[in-house]
């Protein structure tokens, strides 16, 4: 071999070293249901894990520890929802434990969804949209969806809390398990929009995955939220965030031509909000 084509060879194996070093790793002895709970809470909460090392986000192992994850993420702030019991009106403590959700989540699907709200709708190109999502500063469009989103939860759970405390509970982590899995569907429908970004570091979602999650997800939804609501209602809460992850994909397809780490958040809320709709009408 030349000089010339060692150095090559060389490169190339540098080249394929570092594409290896920063691609989504298995942990040590295969995969797990606790490592892979312990990567979903890294990548959407803000809750201590421990000292273990942190690995490179993998969507795949994500999605299927995702609906355990929300209940971990979830239990804390409806939780905060007992305070009726102890003489607090419903509403605040509805307040609180939104409020506590907010913390826990680190205000990520909060401003997912304002910036989602910018982007698309105060852009008038795919890529001013792009540039607009990347933004951290938020417009007229994004406040007035973050205030409407932190209304609806507030209200819905502090009208349920008044009379029910623990039925407002369940309704809401139901609903809120329910959203955030369904949220991934956007990242098996659609590519990257962006070669940065959340989104794209967790790499592609395969579908066989999400449905694994999917279904954990609405076995959990339904021993939590049934009895609150209706089997019925749990079936319609589904079939709802379904549509409105389908929906919501299709716009983004049409406005910037895939989906951001932004846009698979601001589909959570969404979905959150849909399947406690539903579960209400049916409570």
């Amino acid at each position: 071999m030349s000089e010339k084509g060692a150095e090559t060879g060389e490169a190339g194996r540098i080249d394929t070293a570092s594409r290896d070093a920063y691609a989504p790793q298995s942990p040590r002895g295969g995969l797990g249901l606790k490592d892979d709970l312990v990567m979903a809470l890294r990548f959407f909460s803000r809750l201590p894990t421990g000292d273990a090392p942190h690995e490179v986000p993998d969507l795949g192992r994500i999605a299927m520890a995702l609906p355990l994850a929300s209940v971990v993420m979830g239990i804390g702030p409806v939780l905060l929802l007992a305070g009726v019991w102890l003489g607090l009106p419903g509403y605040f403590a509805a307040t609180l434990s939104v409020a506590a959700m907010v913390v826990v989540g680190g205000g990520m699907m909060e401003d997912s969804l304002a910036d989602a709200a910018d982007g698309l709708f105060g852009g008038n190109s795919p890529e001013r949209r792009l540039e607009i999502l990347k933004d951290s500063r938020h417009g007229t469009y994004g406040v007035a969806a973050l205030c409407l989103f932190l209304v609806l939860r507030v209200t819905a759970i502090g009208g349920v809390a008044a009379i029910n405390p623990l039925a407002a509970a369940a309704l809401w982590l139901a609903a809120n398990i329910a959203g955030r899995a369904g949220a991934l569907w956007v990242a098996v429908a659609l590519p990257p929009a962006r070669v940065d970004g959340a989104a794209a570091a967790a790499g592609q979602l395969p579908a066989s995955r999400f449905w694994i999650g999917a279904t954990l997800a609405l076995l959990l939804v339904f021993v939590i939220g049934a009895p609150a609501s209706s089997l019925v209602g749990v079936l319609f809460a589904t079939l709802a965030v379904a549509l409105v992850e389908i929906g919501w994909a299709n716009l983004c397809r049409r406005m910037v031509g895939g989906q951001t780490g932004d846009l698979i958040g601001a589909a959570a809320g969404l979905g959150e909000i849909a399947a406690l709709v539903i579960l209400l009408i049916f409570a």
